[in-house]
């Protein structure tokens, strides 16, 4: 079942097993989450050409990742240039594995 209710704020996130995270299960989230994953930590700029969307798109679904906790971001500078990083949080990682192991089960139900 799809919960199609809006998405909680930090720490409010409870689901019962039957029900898909809709804040990953966004085409763009689950590929920042899923790059994230792969990579200790990804710039706006990596993150951008990664995933081919707008500075505005990446904004947008970044920071509601944040906000749920899923990832975390830390603003710096590289030289003059200002630098955003993004890396995954442990909560992240557990919601991105639950994710994936529900649509596995998804898919192996579909095969039988």
């Amino acid at each position: 079942m799809l919960n199609k209710t809006a998405a909680p704020a930090r720490g409010a996130r409870e689901r019962s097993s039957g029900d898909l995270d809709q804040l990953i299960h966004e085409r763009s989230r689950l590929g920042l989450v899923s790059a994230l994953a792969s990579h200790k930590s990804m710039s706006f700029t990596e993150l951008k050409a990664l995933l081919q969307i707008s500075d505005g798109n990446l904004s947008t679904h970044a920071r509601k990742l944040e906000e749920a906790g899923y990832i975390e971001c830390s603003k710096g500078f590289d030289g003059r240039m200002p630098r955003t990083e993004y890396r995954l949080s442990a909560s992240g990682r557990r919601a991105l594995n639950k994710y994936v192991a529900h649509m596995e089960a998804l898919i192996a139900a579909m095969k039988k």
